[in-house]
C-alpha cells in the first residue's frame, strides 16, 4: 500500500494478531533501548575514568617538568606513569569492544604512529593463502598480483642452550703413540659450566638492570635450570677479577684528561664481622666534553671506599692536575694546587649552591633564598644558549653576560649577610657561596668548564637506583666488584654501546690472552668504533 509517497508494510486485519505484533515490537524496542542505555552508561563511565586518568597524567607531567618543589623522585614518577598509561590502555580496549567505529579509528591511529621496527632484527615471514586460489567464476588458476605486508614485534623467551664442544682425537696407524687433538678453548671459569655470554647475562641483569642474584636464580628455575645464587655470585666474582685491569687502565686514561667531574655517595654494605650493615662510599670520576665540542669520549670510573675521608679522594685522583669540577666538600680541597705546587684546579658546582637556597625556599618564608634562586636561574638561562658551542664562544658570552650577573649576585649576598643572624640557615648558605667564590667564578675564564657537576651525578645515579639491592654479602669486596663492573656498564651507556655485547666480547678476548699492552683497544669507545668499521 502506498500513501503520500511512503511505503507501509502490509498488516494483518486480525486485531489479535496486530496486538501480538505490537507487543513484540514494543518488547524489541525496550530491549534495544536498554542495550543503548547500557552502552551509553558504560561509555560515560569510561569517559569519566579516562578524564580522571588524564588529569592524573597531567599532574604527573607537572611533577616531572614543573618547579622542582613539585617533582616526585624519578623512580616513583616513572612507576606512576606506567600505571596511569596502562590503565588508559585498558579502558580504551574495553571501549573498543563496544564501539566498532572507535576500534577502527584507534587501529588507523596506531598504524600511522607506530614507526618502523629496527632493520637488524631477523624477519620470519608467514604467508597466508586463501583457502582456494581457483577463480570462483571459471575455476581457472589465479595469479598473484601483489601482497599486503604487516610487521609486528615478536619475542621468544630468553633461550638457553647447551654449547657442546667436541674435540676429535686423531691417531696415526703407522706411528705408535702419535695422537693429535685441538686444544681445549680457554674458559673464564675453568671446570665451570657457563660460557662468557652466560656470565655477562648475569652481570648485566645485576649491574645494569639492578636485579639481585636470588631473583635471577628464581627466573632460571622457572625454565628448569637449577643454578643457585651462590653459583651466580661465583661467576660475578670471576668476571670482576678479569676486567679489573681494564678498569684500572680506564682510570689512568681519565686522569690524563683536561677536565674531570667528581662526586661521591653512600653505599650500604654488610659488615661480616658484626653481622650488620655499614656505610661505604661510591666515589666517581667522569669525563664528558660534549657540551663544549671536545673529542675525548665520555667515560666514568667508580671507586669503592669504606669511608669519605681525604685519603680516599687522594687514592682516586692522586697526581691529577687538570680542572676538577666538584662540590665544596673538604676532601676535594686537599687535591687543590698550592702556591708553587702541583695539583688540581678546583671548579665548584652551582647546582650544589642552588640546593642550599632551594631547601630554604621550600617554606615560602625565605625571600632572600627565593631571590637567590632567581638570580642563579638567570645564569642557567645563559648556559642554555651556549651549550655545545666551542670554548672561545662560551667564554666570550660568559664574560659579556654572566660576569655582571655574578658580580651583582655576590655583592647582594654580602649585603644580605650583615642583616641576618649569624647562625641562621640563610646566613650559612650565603657564607657557603662567599667562601667558595673563586671556584664558583672559575667557569667565567674557561669555556671548557660547566656550570655544575650534573654529568657525574647522572652517572652515579645507578647507585641510588640499586641501593636497596646493594647489601653486598662480602662487604667491602662486593663494593669493589660493583665499582669495576659498573664502570664498564655505565661507560657503555655513555657511548651508546650495548653492554651485553661489549662485555661478552671483552671477556672472550681477556680469557684468550689479550696482551696487557693493548688494553686501550678494549675501551668501550674504541670497541664501538672498531665494530662500526
Amino acid at each position: 500500500m502506498r500513501e503520500g509517497g511512503e511505503t507501509r508494510p502490509d498488516l494483518p486485519d486480525d486485531p489479535a494478531l496486530l496486538r501480538a505484533m505490537l507487543v513484540a515490537a514494543l518488547a524489541e524496542r525496550d530491549t534495544l533501548v536498554a542495550e543503548r542505555d547500557s552502552i551509553v552508561a558504560e561509555r560515560d563511565a569510561l569517559a569519566e575514568r579516562n578524564e580522571r586518568l588524564h588529569h592524573l597524567l597531567r599532574k604527573l607531567q607537572r611533577m616531572q617538568f614543573g618547579p622542582r618543589s613539585e617533582r616526585l623522585p624519578e623512580d616513583q614518577l616513572q612507576f606512576a606513569f606506567e600505571e596511569v598509561e596502562a590503565s588508559l590502555a585498558s579502558n580504551e580496549a574495553e571501549a573498543e569492544k563496544c564501539s566498532p567505529d572507535l576500534r577502527q579509528k584507534n587501529t588507523a591511529r596506531r598504524r600511522a604512529g607506530r614507526g618502523r621496527l629496527p632493520a637488524h632484527l631477523p624477519r620470519v615471514e608467514q604467508v597466508l593463502l586463501p583457502e582456494s586460489t581457483a577463480c570462483p567464476c571459471c575455476r581457472g588458476m589465479m595469479v598473484e598480483i601483489g601482497a599486503d605486508t604487516a610487521e609486528r614485534l615478536d619475542v621468544l623467551p630468553a633461550q638457553f642452550r647447551v654449547l657442546v664442544t667436541r674435540r676429535p682425537k686423531f691417531a696415526c696407524r703407522a706411528c705408535q703413540g702419535v695422537v693429535v687433538q685441538a686444544p681445549a678453548p680457554a674458559r673464564l671459569i675453568e671446570g665451570g659450566m657457563p660460557t662468557e655470554a652466560a656470565v655477562v647475562q648475569v652481570l648485566v641483569a645485576r649491574y645494569a638492570d639492578h636485579m639481585p642474584l636470588y631473583r635471577q636464580a628464581q627466573s632460571l628455575a622457572r625454565q628448569g635450570i637449577a643454578i643457585g645464587r651462590e653459583v651466580l655470585a661465583g661467576w660475578v666474582g670471576a668476571a670482576a677479577f678479569a676486567v679489573r685491569p681494564v678498569v684500572a687502565r680506564m682510570r689512568e686514561i681519565l686522569l690524563t684528561s683536561a677536565r674531570l667531574f667528581a662526586d661521591e655517595t653512600g653505599m650500604p654494605v654488610l659488615d661480616p664481622g658484626r653481622g650488620k650493615t655499614k656505610k661505604g662510599y661510591a666515589w666517581a670520576i667522569a669525563r664528558d666534553d660534549r657540551p663544549w665540542g671536545g673529542t675525548d669520549p665520555p667515560a666514568v670510573v667508580f671507586h669503592y671506599a669504606p669511608g669519605r675521608g681525604t685519603e680516599h679522594a687522594q687514592a682516586l685522583l692522586a697526581g691529577y692536575t687538570g680542572l676538577l669540577q666538584c662540590d665544596g666538600y673538604a676532601a676535594y680541597k686537599g687535591l687543590a694546587a698550592t702556591d708553587g705546587g702541583t695539583g688540581a684546579i678546583l671548579v665548584y658546582c652551582w647546582a650544589h649552591l642552588r640546593r642550599e637556597f632551594f631547601d630554604l625556599a621550600k617554606t615560602r618564608t625565605a625571600p632572600i633564598a627565593e631571590e637567590a634562586l632567581q638570580r642563579i636561574a638567570a645564569l642557567y638561562a645563559i648556559e642554555d644558549t651556549i651549550r655545545g658551542k666551542p670554548p672561545d664562544i662560551r667564554r666570550e658570552v660568559r664574560q659579556a653576560r654572566s660576569r655582571p650577573l655574578i658580580a651583582n649576585l655576590f655583592g647582594w649576598l654580602e649585603q644580605q649577610l650583615v642583616r641576618l643572624p649569624g647562625r641562621s640557615p640563610t646566613a650559612e648558605a650565603i657564607r657557603y657561596a662567599l667562601n667558595h667564590r673563586d671556584g664558583l667564578e672559575r667557569f667565567l675564564e674557561d669555556g671548557r668548564v660547566d656550570l655544575d657537576t650534573n654529568v657525574v651525578e647522572r652517572a652515579i645515579r645507578p647507585v641510588v637506583l640499586s641501593r636497596k639491592n646493594a647489601l653486598f654479602a662480602s662487604g667491602d669486596d662486593g663494593g669493589r666488584r660493583w665499582a669495576d663492573i659498573a664502570s664498564l656498564v655505565e661507560t657503555c651507556k655513555l657511548n651508546g654501546v650495548n653492554p651485553q655485547v661489549y662485555l661478552t666480547d671483552l671477556l672472550t678476548r681477556l680469557v684468550n690472552g689479550w696482551p696487557q699492552n693493548r688494553l686501550d683497544e678494549l675501551m668501550p669507545w674504541h670497541w664501538a668504533t672498531a665494530k662500526a668499521d
